[in-house]
């Protein structure tokens, strides 16, 4: 990788190594979202991908995880711009709005468990999907997000 790279380069001329980089290992965007058209709101829960391994917050088969979870979604820099419920702290999100990562990100702080220690992984937090009917979900509400146009 190159030397701060985060800090030199926009997220499209970043390497597939400095991408995956970025990623501080919250596990925040492995949460299961609903969008509710009748509200414009995206509404987060507490419950996790079926891929997403809630001990080690990472998933669990990463490499086939578009193959095996239809609405998986690649993140990519437009995405990382228009995906406003990715969360502040990300730091998709925190270069594409041209803000600083956060000083506790492991490419900052040198610190694998920086989200963890943070506060904002999602290391406990999340139940798998597979665990949770759906007829349940709404006990599972973390967030409710309103739609931007």
């Amino acid at each position: 990788m190159r030397e701060r790279f985060w800090e030199r380069f926009p997220l499209e001329a970043l390497t597939p190594v400095e991408w995956e980089a970025i990623c501080d290992g919250c596990g925040q965007c492995c949460l299961v979202r609903l969008e509710d058209e009748e509200n414009q709101e995206i509404v987060t829960l507490s419950v996790a991908c079926r891929l997403f391994d809630t001990t080690a917050c990472r998933c669990s088969d990463y490499e086939h995880r578009f193959n095996k979870v239809s609405d998986c979604l690649q993140l990519t820099p437009e995405r990382a711009r228009a995906f406003h419920w990715l969360p502040d702290t990300c730091g998709y999100r925190r270069l594409a709005q041209s803000k600083p990562l956060p000083k506790w990100h492991p490419l900052i702080s040198g610190d694998p468990q920086g989200a963890r220690r943070a506060g904002v992984s999602m290391h406990g937090m999340a139940v798998s999907e597979a665990k949770v009917p759906e007829r349940d979900y709404e006990d599972y509400i973390i967030a409710v997000i309103p739609c931007q146009s």
